[in-house]
């Protein structure tokens, strides 16, 4: 027998069980005693058969330890040791045209907020930035360009999800309300379902707004940093003043009045904030949040807020204390609000093994005030990274260029990295805003996404272990 060796995976252990998450397939292979020694015994170097069974054969029975091989041979966690598979993301671009999933209207590019870590204004907004020449606001007659564009591009899907975004979004309520009316009729004709959402820094949830709202049904997202102490820190008004004391009522009110769709949170973090228990017990249990997600902010390094190596590990070790809290209400089938936790188990569970390390310029895009269509919302208003306009379609060719030059395989840093399934690299903006190129993975916080990774793994090990019907319930078949 030829000699076999262990392929890519990264080993844990979860509800009193050993697994493998296999990098190539992003799969997760429960591990029995036999399997465990195979691998150990494996465990970076090629070994002959034979010597296995003779290594192995005192601890287990010689048609179990065959049997074992043979079983991870079948889902390629041991081969041939000549062999070899190919890294997860094997390059491999999307056929064209990809269907457009959610369409991001930038409808304004002014807020009345002047947010000190903001990326649309702050020293870090990218250079070549055709904002001084953008219309402050979208039109009715370019948002209602950008819908037909959204239809027209989502190609065979029923759903297609259209986002409101700013600046600060409502302060172009009108243009939203007509929008959102266009779209529905729009979508009708074409038997189109039209979902909609938006993200605000609900200063502006005044009554009629807010009915509005409702009555449409929008997902609303809220920006809000946390407590008074710390919201007010870097989410003021021109003048000075915080906001926490203006938007907290009405924050309130809509989550009393908000019951058809889950309301959360988006906290920005910074170097001056992150004491992230606190948050989320401030946001869930004195505001009332129905869920809560994190993420550091986007900044050059040099700046007073951005998160340096200590912020990270620290961001991390809060991370994973409420990560086992979620764990802990899993398991009891009690409802938990961190949805970074939930995120990433619900990829892990489908088995996500990214090409890209979002959907940005496939799924995703984002349309500037003046009709451009971008990468995403965080690049709108971006020559460099324009694919085309609303009136005119996208330029395909500057489209699979862009796929092309920014798949996993061609990030040689990721390639011997076990967190590349649900990694890719990283945000294309974080890379942008810190190396000066979308094409760089984001090398600053690989270890935080190691981490993290790992912690989620064994959270998903122990509830597939311990209450299986949470995932399938949660997020559908898959791996448990």
């Amino acid at each position: 027998m030829s000699a076999v060796a262990a392929r890519e995976m990264h080993r844990f252990r979860a509800g009193g069980r050993e697994f493998a998450y296999l990098v190539p397939s992003a799969a997760i292979f429960a591990l029995d005693e036999t399997a465990t020694a195979i691998l150990d015994r494996l465990d970076g170097k090629s070994v002959a058969a034979d010597a296995l069974l003779r290594d192995l054969k005192e601890l287990f029975p010689e048609d179990d330890v065959r049997e074992s091989l043979a079983e991870l041979g079948r889902v390629q966690a041991v081969g041939p040791a000549r062999v070899a598979l190919p890294m997860a993301g094997a390059k491999a671009l999307p056929s064209q045209p990809f269907p457009l999933t959610t369409l991001v209207l930038n409808v304004t590019n002014q807020c009345n907020l002047s947010c000190t870590y903001c990326y649309e204004y702050g020293e870090d907004k990218i250079v070549d930035t055709k904002q001084g020449a953008q219309p402050k606001f979208m039109t009715e007659e370019t948002a209602r360009a950008s819908v037909d564009f959204m239809l027209k591009e989502s190609g065979a899907n029923k759903v297609a999800h259209l986002t409101f975004f700013g600046g600060e979004t409502l302060l172009n309520f009108p243009v939203l309300k007509s929008t959102v009316a266009y779209a529905k009729a729009r979508g009708e004709e074409l038997g189109k379902l039209v979902d909609f959402s938006l993200t605000t820094n609900a200063t502006l949830l005044r009554p009629e707004v807010l009915d509005f709202l409702l009555e449409n049904d929008v997902g609303i997202t809220i920006s809000m940093d946390g407590p008074k102490e710390v919201q007010d820190r870097f989410r003021i008004f021109p003048g000075g003043a915080g906001s926490y004391d203006v938007i907290l009522p009405k924050v309130k009110e809509l989550l009393r009045r908000h019951r058809g769709r889950p309301v959360g949170a988006r906290v920005t973090l910074t170097s001056a904030g992150l004491d992230i228990r606190a948050i989320y017990r401030h946001l869930t249990e004195e505001v009332g949040f129905h869920e809560v997600g994190f993420a550091p902010v986007t900044t050059s390094p040099q700046r007073e807020h951005a998160l340096g190596e200590g912020g990270f590990d620290a961001m991390l070790e809060q991370f994973r204390e409420l990560a086992l809290e979620f764990r802990d209400a899993a398991l009891e089938d009690r409802p938990h609000g961190f949805s970074n936790v939930k995120d990433t188990i619900a990829e892990i569970h489908k088995g996500v093994a990214k090409a890209w390390p979002c959907g940005a310029g496939l799924g995703l895009m984002g349309v500037a005030t003046d009709g451009e269509v971008a990468l995403c919302h965080r690049f709108a208003g971006s020559a460099e990274h324009s694919l085309g306009t609303v009136r005119d379609g996208i330029d395909r060719d500057r489209q699979a260029a862009f796929l092309d030059a920014h798949h996993i395989a061609e990030k040689t840093d990721c390639q011997r990295c076990w967190a590349r399934p649900l990694c890719a690299g990283g945000c294309y903006h974080e890379a942008y805003t810190r190396y000066g190129t979308t094409q760089r993975p984001n090398l600053h916080y690989c270890e935080w996404i190691r981490g993290w990774t790992h912690t989620c793994l064994e959270i998903y090990g122990e509830l597939s272990e311990k209450n299986p019907r949470f995932l399938t319930r949660s997020f559908g078949g898959g791996q448990a």
